[in-house]
C-alpha cells in the first residue's frame, strides 16, 4: 500500500491517508506518485495537495505524521519540534541545546531549566 500526506496551505500534515498500490502503476508497471496525487484530487479535490510518504521511512527522510511539515525544498517531512529551545540538527532531526549525558542513565529534558534531569 502506499501512503500519502494532504497538506494545508503552510505545508503541514493534516492527514495521511492509504492507496492501492495498483492506482500507482503507469503503463509499464512502475510506480508513478502523480498517479495517486491524481486520484486522490479525483477523491478530495483538485485543489488539494499530496506529497507521498513511505511507511518504511525510505523517502522523503521519514513517514509523515499529522502536524508534520513538508519542507519541498529539502523534499522531506520534518517531525513536530518537541520543545521550544530545540533545534534542528544537519540531518533535520530536532536537538536540544544542551548534550544529553552518556553516562548510561536516564534522562528526561527539562524546558524550564534547559537542562537534562536524571529519571530517578
Amino acid at each position: 500500500m502506499a501512503h500519502f500526506a494532504k497538506l494545508n496551505s503552510e505545508n503541514i500534515v493534516e492527514s495521511v491517508v492509504v492507496v492501492a498500490n495498483e492506482v500507482l502503476l503507469d503503463e509499464n508497471n512502475v510506480e508513478q506518485e502523480q498517479l495517486g496525487i491524481n486520484f486522490l484530487h479525483s477523491l478530495y479535490g483538485s485543489d488539494t495537495v499530496w506529497v507521498q510518504t513511505s511507511f518504511n521511512s525510505n523517502i522523503r527522510k521519514q513517514y509523515a505524521g499529522i502536524g508534520f511539515e513538508y519542507d519541498s525544498s529539502k523534499d522531506k517531512f520534518i517531525s513536530i519540534k518537541p520543545y521550544d529551545s530545540w533545534l534542528l540538527n544537519s540531518n533535520d532531526d530536532w536537538v536540544a541545546p544542551v548534550a544529553k549525558p552518556t553516562d548510561g542513565q536516564d534522562y528526561t529534558w527539562n524546558e524550564e531549566t534547559q537542562s537534562w534531569d536524571l529519571v530517578e
